[in-house]
């Protein structure tokens, strides 16, 4: 029998809240993995499908993991450091 969520649409794979860590992983490495094929080469049906999956896979990692590490350079600061177009600081003119 295929599983179904509240708006009545089918779900595809397990509910990632049933999934262990490790499994949770394994299964967000795989649609991250798939993921640019699905974009160049899917149907729309099949991108939306890889969409909502995604989504229900990232936000269970999130929700476990609120307190994830973020390194400096994933951020939108880090970023400007490393391609050098951090804002300059300005002085008043007089």
């Amino acid at each position: 029998m295929t599983d179904h969520d509240e708006r009545g649409t089918t779900m595809t794979g397990v509910d990632p809240g049933r999934l262990d860590d490790q499994q949770l992983m394994k299964e967000l490495e795989t649609i991250h993995r798939t993921r640019h094929d699905t974009l160049l080469y899917g149907s729309n049906d099949a991108l939306r499908a890889h969409n909502e999956r995604m989504a229900q896979l990232e936000g269970e990692y999130l929700r476990r993991n609120p307190r994830r590490t973020v390194a400096a350079g994933r951020t939108r600061e880090g970023a400007r450091d490393r391609s050098g177009t951090g804002a300059a600081p300005t002085t008043p003119s007089a």
